[in-house]
């Protein structure tokens, strides 16, 4: 959605509010498509003496497997981004602001990219997985199996034999 802020910048003190939706099924996160559902976007956009604040809330369903139990899970995903908005940029401002000299923004590809940076690097089905044994494959949230996992530092393997 290309969204035309020329109302709010030209009239100081002036506030839009709205909302949209978009698809980002076509994404590819880690070789998947987890985005089962649109990105549904609340937005508030309000001039400060030139500058424009762009506040969205976003909330949207996000599918995958737990990375450590394999385990499909749905999880409803709630992110709030801020942006300054200016018609130009002058000296060190290029990391603080998005120059929009014709008063518009694509917000599916600014949202794109905020929400891809915001995804959790490991997602997980629970805080508390156990995940699954790394000699049978069992999924320990579901079972426990009787396989032995202790594990000796092959550097002090020889001091072992000595002890016994």
């Amino acid at each position: 959605m290309i969204l035309d802020l020329k109302a709010i910048f030209l009239n100081d003190g002036s506030v839009l509010h709205t909302d949209y939706s978009f698809n980002m099924a076509e994404v590819k996160v880690d070789s998947i498509y987890p985005f089962t559902s649109p990105v549904r976007v609340d937005i508030t956009a309000e001039n400060r003496a030139g500058l424009v604040k762009l506040s969205l809330a976003t909330s949207f369903n996000y599918q995958r497997p737990c990375d450590r139990c394999g385990t499909g899970v749905t999880k409803a995903m709630h992110y709030n981004f801020e942006h300054y908005l200016v018609t130009s940029l002058s000296g060190d401002q290029n990391d603080d602001y998005i120059e929009t000299p014709d008063h518009t923004i694509d917000l599916d590809e600014l949202l794109t990219a905020d929400i891809l940076l915001e995804l959790p690097s490991k997602f997980l089905c629970s805080d508390n997985c156990k995940g699954l044994c790394p000699k049978c494959g069992a999924n320990l949230n579901e079972t426990t199996c009787n396989c032995t996992t202790k594990q000796i530092d092959p550097r002090l393997e020889v001091l072992k034999q000595l002890i016994e």
